[in-house]
């Protein structure tokens, strides 16, 4: 189930917000467990299994890092911790890269089974003796959003044995912490120590929730009217064969992904934190305007925010951050971006993309940044637009065979320059691609916050109630409606 279906804001939604404000206050965290797991288990119901398994870890693991520390064993709580993440990392590895991982070693005369085999033999078996088959089908989906409260419940304990985090001692509320709907699937990823608090005490009221309401319809139309309308554009050009590919015609399209993707996620991320401002939680932003970077290091800090704090301040930092040797500080990002790249999917052209990225990085902090905080503003602004639309060259073209003919159509080495396809493609797409560019800048809010206050008063309904029939209207029109990050 989808933020942006009927199925999710005509029926799921609403059903729990009436069946959560009309219950006590002590309650609305078992109602929140309940309808988080009927959320989680919607498209393959054994999955839930794995959720409780990872609820029932990581519980009990907090629980004994806590014990084995007021008994000064800090042996004890270090090996918890280690136990917490060493579980978490081999069920992500498993569901999330054991087919990566077996066909390449498949590939060099191995034979081991992948997870749809795996699969399809627990059914078989079962059904040997008069049982009920585990799985729906033998396909080997990836578990939605693993990636994302794997992370999130492995920073747990590791924050519990630091004491930057208070052990959770009531298993239903960490289990709402851990299934929370809005965030459980594509992010942000939320840290335990940052919604502690309001998993005990929230705050309620009409200002927040019609603050909610605002931001969701903000997502949703980011992700119905501008990545949906943006995506078929990318699809006919990762459709092009390579040598039919010209210069203008290939960052034609990945700008369209580009774009896609980033309207895609940070309206996912809006969504997500309008539904916990409408049950009452404030999670921490994930996106901050990125194509306005001036360098690689600040495109990160302002995309996927949440991703790359929880590297920086569990992988990075850790490692012995910038404050060692420059060989070990090149040493230390190579192995965050290299993680990086692997965390977004099980192949090897993420795994290439965490690298470029560490190059661009490393680059800078050695001695590229201090030329572009010298350089023109609107030179470090090209070079921030051109090294993201690059690496997302690598990012979505995952065929190797498909990868190099891209990027070199990109840079010259194509069928020409352009060519009647391009100039077809740009007549149709150019306003829609105006509008979302203009969109990924401030322009729009710089525009409403110089807007008189009545005006705004006026417009906010209408504008609100425009982006829903809108968006609500596509929806039931439309068939093209995919998340790209609920894949990772």
């Amino acid at each position: 189930m989808i933020f942006s279906s009927p199925y999710f804001l005509f029926l799921y939604f609403p059903i729990v917000l009436f069946l959560y404000y009309i219950s006590p206050l002590r309650w609305r965290n078992l109602v929140l467990l309940v309808v988080n797991l009927i959320f989680y288990g919607w498209g393959e119901p054994v999955y839930v299994v794995i959720m409780f398994l990872s609820i029932a870890i990581d519980y009990s693991h907090g629980r004994i890092v806590t014990r084995c520390k007021a008994k000064g064993n800090d042996k004890g709580a270090r090996a918890a911790v280690a136990s917490s993440v060493v579980f978490n990392l081999v069920l992500l590895g498993f569901f999330k890269y054991w087919d990566f991982i077996v066909g390449n070693l498949n590939a060099l005369g191995l034979d081991l089974a992948t997870r749809a085999e795996i699969r399809s033999a627990i059914n078989a078996a079962l059904m040997n003796i008069g049982l009920n088959p585990l799985f729906q089908t033998a396909s080997s989906t990836l578990p939605i959003g693993i990636s994302f409260y794997t992370f999130q419940t492995m920073s747990y304990t590791i924050d519990v044995y630091r004491g930057d985090a208070r052990c959770q001692k009531n298993i239903v509320t960490f289990g709402t912490f851990v299934t929370l709907f809005p965030q459980l699937i594509a992010g942000p990823i939320i840290k335990y120590k940052d919604l502690d608090d309001q998993l005990e005490h929230r705050d309620h009221s009409f200002e927040k929730f019609a603050s909610g309401v605002q931001r969701f319809t903000v997502g949703v139309c980011k992700k119905v009217l501008l990545a949906n309308a943006l995506g078929p554009l990318w699809d006919v050009y990762l459709a092009t064969p390579g040598d039919q590919l010209t210069t203008l015609g290939a960052w034609l399209g990945i700008i369209a992904f580009s774009l896609q993707l980033y309207f895609d996620f940070s309206g996912y991320s809006d969504m997500a934190i309008g539904l916990g401002r409408m049950l009452g939680f404030e999670f921490l932003e994930n996106f901050n305007y990125p194509y306005l970077s001036k360098s690689a290091s600040e495109f990160w800090r302002r995309w996927h925010i949440s991703l790359g704090s929880w590297f920086r301040e569990y992988l990075y930092f850790p490692l012995g951050g910038s404050r060692v040797g420059k060989g070990r500080m090149v040493f230390n990002l190579l192995i965050v971006w290299a993680a990086t790249g692997i965390w977004h999917g099980a192949s090897w052209n993420f795994l290439f993309w965490g690298l470029y990225w560490f190059v661009w990085i490393g680059l800078e902090k050695l001695f590229l940044g201090k030329w572009l905080d010298k350089a023109p503003v609107w030179l470090g602004h090209v070079y921030g637009v051109v090294v993201a639309v690059v690496g997302w060259a690598i990012f979505a073209v995952e065929d190797f065979s498909a990868m190099g003919p891209y990027l070199a159509a990109m840079f010259g080495f194509g069928a020409g320059a352009m060519d009647g396809m391009f100039l077809y493609y740009l007549r149709n797409y150019l306003p829609v691609l105006v509008i979302a560019i203009a969109a990924a800048t401030p322009l729009a809010a710089n525009i409403w916050k110089k807007l008189p206050g009545r005006t705004r008063q006026i417009a906010f309904p209408v504008l609100m109630l425009a982006g829903l029939v809108l968006t609500t209207a596509y929806l039931v029109d439309g068939t093209y409606n995919p998340f790209l990050y609920f894949r990772f």
